[in-house]
């Protein structure tokens, strides 16, 4: 049985929804930012919404602060807006940012980007797709090789994560 949202719930998504659409056009971007609770492990994340619209994959990222969150994607979508196309596997590198990071499809994107389905009006089982910004720790390693510092939960692997 679907419900129907009440009209003060319809009212914020159509703000939403134009608030996304403003932003899109703009920068080329919004990115969705959804704060963690450590206290439950649970991890903060935040994906792209708009790159779909460019034939290019949203991005997601894990475990970082709204800041470097920020910081990473844009840097991301400027590239692919200057023609860069991430693939699962690629690397890349920053200025000023001590870490790299690889590229991972997403196989369970519709449990997690539920606003970049909403604005490109797909159901969840026809997500758009998505890949994972993972990022190296301290000493160069990834979350799947050893002695990866950081906590499993922080930057869980793809398809193990859904969104609550």
């Amino acid at each position: 049985m679907t419900m129907t949202p009440d009209p003060a719930t319809i009212a914020w998504l159509d703000q939403e929804d134009k608030r996304t659409a403003q932003t899109i056009r703009e920068h080329g971007t919004t990115i969705e930012y959804v704060f963690g609770d450590p206290s439950r492990r649970l991890t903060p994340f935040a994906y792209t919404v708009g790159l779909f619209g460019m034939a290019h994959p949203e991005l997601l990222v894990f475990g970082l602060d709204p800041r470097t969150t920020s910081l990473l994607l844009n840097d991301l979508r400027d590239r692919v807006r200057g023609g860069r196309d991430f693939a699962p596997g690629d690397v890349a590198r920053f200025d000023g940012w001590g870490h790299r990071v690889t590229f991972e499809a997403v196989p369970n994107p519709g449990e997690i980007v539920f606003a970049a389905n909403r604005f490109y009006q797909r159901p969840d089982e026809v997500s758009v797709d998505v890949l994972q910004v993972t990022y190296d720790d301290r000493q160069g390693r990834f979350p799947w090789q050893e002695g990866y510092e950081t906590a499993a939960w922080i930057q869980p692997r793809p398809g193990t994560f859904r969104a609550e």
